[in-house]
């Protein structure tokens, strides 16, 4: 499956939780509906998927998590929070990074339209 295809499934799920659900839980509950979502869907997702860093030869596991990887192919950090930051954008970057991948999406659950809530990074590898 491409990326395009990977990141339009992946909207049209987080569509049908927004609108089940709307604004104002935690990321864990929109989180597990999401990943529940694709799972019925038929497209395979990793949650809470650990992410380690490696620094010359050493390996550091450091608690770092990637929210939803789907596909092995598109990173999804998931919010609840009043909007889109800078320091989220950082975090999905690093985390394309890290696993090597191009595409990742920050779905922000805690806005009035879905739509407002998306930011699809790309990583220029």
């Amino acid at each position: 499956m491409k990326q395009n295809q990977i990141t339009h499934n992946i909207l049209n799920a987080a569509y049908r939780v927004h609108t089940e659900l709307g604004p104002g839980l935690l990321e864990s509950a929109y989180e597990n509906c999401l990943a529940y979502e694709l799972r019925e869907d038929g497209i395979y997702v990793e949650t809470q998927k650990p992410l380690p860093l490696v620094y010359k030869e050493v390996k550091l596991e450091c608690g770092y998590r990637v929210d939803l990887f789907v596909e092995n192919e598109v990173v999804v950090e998931i919010k609840a929070a009043d909007g889109i930051n800078d320091l989220h954008l950082a975090q999905t970057l690093t985390y394309l990074k890290l696993l090597n991948k191009e595409v990742g999406l920050i779905l922000n659950f805690n806005v009035r339209s879905l739509k407002e809530g998306i930011k699809r990074v790309i990583n220029s590898l």
